[in-house]
């Protein structure tokens, strides 16, 4: 199996930079760094060590709070990016705002997630009018605008999509989530293969290892792949994930795909780790649940919100026109069993035909 991810040059790349940091004892600066785990590489394994290189008090406990929610704790990210909700630097306000919403939805507390959304619009709003606003903290302020709006499935402004000269301004790491943001929004629009074009781009001029952009820039390859009927492809770079995700308990990210992913876990962590892919399946079912609260009003879309993932993932494919049959191998499981599931998709969601799956279902 391929991996260009694991290669010992990335990974010696990645410890010398944590070296550099640890051997580096800059004084506290205003100038602050957005979501600055997410812009640090690191061997996986040793993700907790990443963040206690960076020695910016309030670097870290963003940091911190990062990692809380990225390994699926909520509530303890809730916590740590408070107090940081209306900080007068852009970089550390923005990033609490980005964790602070998501784990909002992930809690159920809708309220505070889009007050934290709102938050993230009115500084896009303010930093876009400013005369002398910089390239760069304009680059930063459009990346958390259009992160918010993508992963929502929300609509993506003009003025928040990325140019290439913005997003070459962004810090590495965040250029690569950008690039998953880009591809994630290629999927949402049905341009699958631009999707996948973008994550291969992405990786193949990665200098060195991301941990936490890269599996997301894997599972949206997944996606691309399930919509493209290439399951093989799509269990593949879900294992590549997978193993970068596991040494480190970063499991967040597997919880926030529903949709086409479900059938892919079921598929490839089902049986060789049950206990993480309960743990996986509890948090699709909470980060879901809020995130539908956001996404059903905002769009006018009736995605569903009775179904299990299972039933989720059979009705998914099945709206995309799989077989009964294609299901059956995808998943692992009995042409029966598949029939059994979509018989109690029809039931909860009302439906008089399967071809009405389509407006409850996903992108």
């Amino acid at each position: 199996m391929e991996n260009m991810m694991k290669t010992d040059q990335w990974q010696e790349d990645a410890q010398e930079e944590i070296a550099e940091a640890e051997s580096d004892p800059q004084e506290e600066t205003e100038c602050h760094i957005l979501l600055p785990l997410l812009n640090t590489p690191f061997v996986p394994g040793h993700c907790l060590e990443a963040v206690e290189t960076i020695k910016d008090p309030k670097d870290h406990d963003i940091a911190m709070g990062e990692y809380y929610y990225f390994t699926g704790h909520p509530e303890e990210a809730v916590k740590a990016m408070e107090p940081y909700l209306a900080n007068e630097d852009t970089a550390l306000r923005l990033s609490a705002c980005l964790v602070y919403a998501y784990a909002n939805l992930a809690t159920g507390d809708i309220r505070l997630a889009r007050h934290a959304l709102s938050e993230i619009e009115k500084t896009f709003d303010d930093v876009s009018k400013e005369a002398d606003a910089s390239r760069e903290r304009k680059a930063l302020v459009t990346f958390a605008a259009a992160m918010a709006a993508v992963l929502l499935h929300l609509p993506l402004k003009s003025d928040r999509a990325f140019s290439e000269e913005k997003l070459m301004l962004l810090p590495p790491g965040l250029r690569f989530f950008a690039c998953y943001v880009q591809a994630h929004h290629a999927y949402l629009q049905g341009q699958y293969e631009r999707s996948l074009g973008n994550v291969e781009m992405a990786l193949a001029f990665q200098p060195q290892l991301y941990p936490i952009p890269t599996i997301y820039l894997r599972l949206v390859a997944v996606m691309d792949y399930m919509a493209l009927k290439q399951s093989e492809k799509a269990k593949e770079q879900m294992l590549i994930a997978w193993e970068l995700a596991r040494p480190d308990g970063l499991i967040e990210a597997f919880g926030e795909h529903h949709g086409l992913l479900g059938g892919v876990l079921e598929a490839t962590l089902k049986k060789d780790w049950p206990k993480e892919f309960k743990q996986i399946i509890s948090i699709t079912y909470n980060f879901s649940g809020g995130w539908r609260k956001v996404h059903n009003p905002d769009t006018g879309h009736d995605v569903a919100d009775n179904l299990t993932t299972t039933e989720f993932a059979v009705a998914m494919l099945t709206a995309r026109g799989w077989t009964y049959q294609e299901i059956s191998s995808h998943m692992g499981i009995s042409i029966h069993t598949v029939k059994f599931h979509m018989g109690t998709v029809i039931g909860k969601l009302g439906l008089e035909k399967k071809s009405d799956l389509k407006k409850y279902m996903l992108r």
